[in-house]
């Protein structure tokens, strides 16, 4: 198991993934309802690299612009549906 641990306003979490889960090489899309500050996604992908997954690209549903997740996440393309300023 592949752990990767993120701070939270308050606290860290961590995310967890089988090392098993992605296969080297393997090309994945990360796609999330919200991208706020950044920091679970970034969790997220540094997951997908530990187990030799390549990122391709970041979309979500919703971003808030003024948290400036997407800074976090270059050089990775981030698509987002509906951002608020």
């Amino acid at each position: 198991v592949h752990k990767q641990s993120y701070a939270l306003e308050y606290c860290t979490d961590t995310l967890e993934i089988h090392q098993d889960a992605i296969r080297p090489g393997q090309r994945v899309l990360f796609i999330d309802d919200l991208l706020a500050t950044g920091g679970t996604a970034k969790a997220a992908t540094e997951l997908v690299k530990k187990c030799g997954g390549t990122i391709v690209g970041c979309s979500f549903v919703i971003e808030l612009n003024f948290l400036e997740g997407r800074k976090v996440l270059s050089p990775f393309p981030v698509h987002s549906l509906i951002r608020y300023s």
